[in-house]
């Protein structure tokens, strides 16, 4: 495993990190504890040092399962977690306050709980779980979360981006308010590149990239005739046509990679960590094999500068699809 500063901060990642939502089951289906324990505790053996979770996995049960697997390591595990906003349009509506929907006493108590799930008295990195650039002259969620870390009940401050503009957080990184963000960086959504990872690596900030597989569609496993659980939010994420014209373009990126299922997420990690600015991507993981697959990238061979340049035209414009058909 090879490892990463995270911006401005004093944390070495896992540049391969693991992502923590299937461990609170709901969106992603049924979930076991006793699997996610297994993974979490082979990821660990592995070299992942750096989990990713939010009070919104599963209501805080991503939580509690990962502060069960760390109480019986000895291993330093960087915990990040997120807190979401109170109820109302997500993402934020350039009409939401944002004291209606991060209000200080509400936060306070948000990171409360993160505290007691997580079984401890300082959470590594808090984040704000979405955002809207509505909020940037006066970002009043983020003074508040200052103020805990201020008290130490939190390290480092973070937002992750909303998925249809994320470039609205590269205000809150020239102007200090965050020390790292959570973005969306794969080959499909590349945008990115233009101007927020060049902004992070200028500020220092640190990077976490999520959904680096397009919701699994990356890891070449699906076809036309994939089908997923009415509870799974894939069945709306991919709904209609979606599947197939995705499926379409993974088969051209296999095509041109000369690659099977197990080297695409290889060259679909791979390709983010070429970005400099990256410090860690945080694919879901949620039984032992997975820990395995994903892990393994780290120590396999960077891919070349002409496959580099080959995927960044299957660059795909399509972050509306998180709102549905």
């Amino acid at each position: 495993m090879k490892y990463r500063r995270l911006g401005r901060t004093e944390l070495e990642v896992s540049e391969i990190g693991f992502g923590g939502w299937a461990l609170g089951g709901g969106a992603w289906g049924n979930q076991k504890d006793r699997e996610s324990l297994a993974a979490l505790d082979r990821a660990i053996d592995l070299g992942i040092n750096f989990i990713d979770t939010a009070a919104g996995y599963g209501k805080g049960r991503s939580e509690r399962v990962i502060a069960r697997a760390l109480k019986a390591r000895a291993e330093r595990v960087y915990v990040a977690t997120k807190i979401h906003p109170l109820p109302g349009p997500w993402p934020p509506s350039p009409y939401c306050d944002i004291d209606a929907r991060y209000p200080a006493d509400y936060l306070r108590q948000k990171v409360e709980e993160r505290l007691e799930n997580l079984d401890t008295a300082c959470v590594d990195i808090l984040q704000l779980h979405t955002w809207t650039r509505a909020w940037n002259k006066n970002p009043r969620a983020l003074e508040t979360l200052k103020e805990l870390q201020a008290e130490d009940k939190i390290r480092y401050i973070g937002v992750s981006t909303p998925e249809h503009d994320q470039n609205c957080v590269i205000d809150l990184m020239r102007q200090g308010y965050v020390d790292v963000v959570q973005l969306i960086y794969n080959i499909f959504e590349q945008e990115p590149a233009a101007e927020l990872l060049p902004a992070a690596e200028e500020h220092n900030i640190g990077v976490i990239v999520r959904v680096p597989f397009d919701e699994g569609a990356l890891t070449g496993k699906f076809s036309k005739d994939t089908t997923f659980p009415e509870d799974d939010f894939r069945a709306n994420y991919f709904a209609g046509d979606r599947l197939a014209r995705t499926v379409d373009r993974v088969e051209k990126i296999k095509s041109e990679s000369d690659t099977n299922e197990q080297t695409m997420v290889q060259v679909a990690l791979k390709f983010i960590l070429a970005q400099g600015a990256v410090s860690s991507v945080i694919p879901g993981i949620r039984n032992v094999a997975q820990a395995k697959m994903n892990v393994g990238v780290s120590d396999s061979p960077d891919l070349s500068s002409g496959l580099i340049a080959k995927l960044r035209k299957h660059a795909w414009r399509r972050s509306f699809w998180y709102a549905g058909k």
